[in-house]
């Protein structure tokens, strides 16, 4: 299938590594141009701390100086820690909001204009399974994320007609080489082995239960991002879609 992505220029941001760094090897091979994003400093990627105002405003200019004019917009970046409800004071919930949420809507305001004016345009933000199905740990990251889905059918009804669409993706857990080191140490202390299909049993088991038995891999969640970026996707809007193996159980 021709998804029709050839001539079309994408910011993905966080794509200098873990699952942004697929999206954006995804879209590159479906032929699209592609303008990749990092926090910190990186070869290849623009930079800009896209947490804070000034640095969105900064990585908007770089784009302007490039003369890059963004047909599609890939709010990737998005991190969390392990805080809880005993530790996350005010400060933390403010962090989680600015990195999760203002982080994307920044973005999404400096460059959904031009995106209207020719009539097309794609804004996906890649959320969490958490905004459907949140756990009592990470309660301000959980809630960040759900904003930002709620910021995006928002931003959809503010793009009616436009010929731009708005969509979050929502994984649960997908195989990064970070997880993927977090639960091989857990499985050295529970006695689980060495083997990753018995630990990722084990993970299923204890963390994640659903249907498909196991967790998603990167270039599943990549896949979907670059079909939703297509036109072929011109009719899907204002969507949060999970992509969970069936993990959260509720039509």
């Amino acid at each position: 299938m021709d998804l029709e992505l050839t001539g079309k220029t994408v910011l993905v941001t966080g794509a200098n590594r873990g699952t942004g760094q697929i999206i954006a090897e995804s879209l590159a091979r479906e032929g699209a141009t592609v303008i990749r994003h990092s926090i910190s400093p990186q070869v290849g990627c623009l930079q800009g701390d896209i947490t804070s105002a000034d640095g969105a405003r900064s990585l908007l200019e770089q784009l302007e100086a490039h003369n890059a004019v963004i047909d599609i917009l890939v709010n990737n970046y998005g991190t969390t820690d392990r805080h809880n409800w005993r530790d996350s004071d005010t400060d933390k919930w403010l962090q989680m909001y600015q990195i999760n949420v203002l982080s994307a809507a920044r973005l999404a305001q400096g460059l959904m204009q031009p995106m209207r004016e020719k009539g097309w345009g794609r804004i996906l933000n890649v959320g969490t399974i958490g905004s459907h199905q949140p756990n009592n740990i990470m309660p301000a990251y959980y809630a960040a994320k759900g904003a930002l889905a709620t910021m995006g059918v928002s931003l959809a009804k503010e793009l009616s007609g436009s010929g731009v669409t708005v969509n979050t993706v929502s994984p649960g857990l997908i195989r990064t080489p970070e997880l993927e080191a977090g639960y091989r140490k857990k499985a050295q202390r529970e006695g689980w082995g060495e083997d990753w299909k018995t630990i990722e049993r084990k993970v299923v088991e204890t963390d994640f239960p659903n249907p498909c038995g196991r967790i998603a891999r990167r270039d599943e969640v990549a896949d979907l991002i670059t079909f939703l970026c297509s036109p072929r996707a011109d009719f899907i809007n204002g969507q949060n879609i999970r992509i969970d193996g069936g993990a959260v159980t509720y039509v």
